[in-house]
């Protein structure tokens, strides 16, 4: 049987703010194998952004149990869960987030730098990266020359530099045209047909049918869990 990588049990995450409690996630059961291309979709305010920062280690639940592949996360301290972010997760967002002043292969050697690469073999994995998204030429052009799609490309090529086992992509579209964003959907699609555990959060069900199965988020629950296939 293939590996569970992402196994969440009666999840909740709550927020205060002064005497306010907001309770973002209400008990999410979840369970993710090793491999599996999944869309998480709900509209604004259902809660998918919050799963995905648990599932990827920017946050812990407030109660309930996640393990990431049979390790369990609640307890970790923070440089544990900062390890896991740099080694196991691959982040895409929407905002692209990448330095802007530095140049697109800058960006991709970031968590190279942090993983203490040497410099020869960060050279030979960033140039690898970028030409595996089709950006070989665009090397030294930083964020303010680049389009939408090709930002998106840098991020994700700055995902996969530690070779992460799991890639959370936030509307990874949101900012693109419908040309560029169906490409960077694509990307994803060839990310998923060479092993790699992909979850796709957005608001658009056409972006999450990409994948194997769609997971529907509302008002912090899960409405449904479904087997596309």
């Amino acid at each position: 049987m293939t590996e569970t990588i992402i196994d969440m049990r009666n999840v909740r995450k709550a927020y205060k703010t002064g005497k306010v409690t907001f309770e973002a996630l209400k008990g999410i059961d979840c369970q993710v194998k090793r491999g599996e291309f999944v869309g998480v979709v709900g509209p604004s305010g259902s809660g998918k952004s919050t799963l995905m920062n648990i599932m990827g280690c920017l946050d812990v639940p407030t109660s309930g149990e996640y393990k990431l592949e049979g390790k369990m996360v609640n307890s970790m301290t923070a440089n544990q869960l900062a390890d896991i972010r740099n080694r196991k997760v691959g982040f895409v967002f929407q905002a692209f987030n990448l330095l802007p002043y530095a140049t697109a292969f800058e960006n991709v050697e970031v968590p190279l730098l942090f993983a203490k690469v040497s410099g020869r073999k960060r050279r030979e994995r960033v140039i690898e990266l970028l030409t595996r998204v089709g950006l070989a030429d665009k090397l030294g052009n930083r964020p303010t020359e680049m389009s939408g799609g090709e930002m998106q490309r840098v991020a994700i090529a700055r995902a996969l530099a530690n070779e992460p086992d799991i890639i959370l992509a936030d509307e990874p579209t949101g900012n693109l045209d419908s040309k560029s964003g169906m490409a960077i959907v694509k990307l994803f699609d060839e990310l998923h047909a060479s092993g790699k555990t992909i979850l796709i959060i957005t608001h658009d069900a056409n972006i999450a049918a990409h994948g194997e199965r769609v997971i529907r988020i509302k008002d912090g629950l899960i409405e449904t869990n479904g087997d596309l296939r």
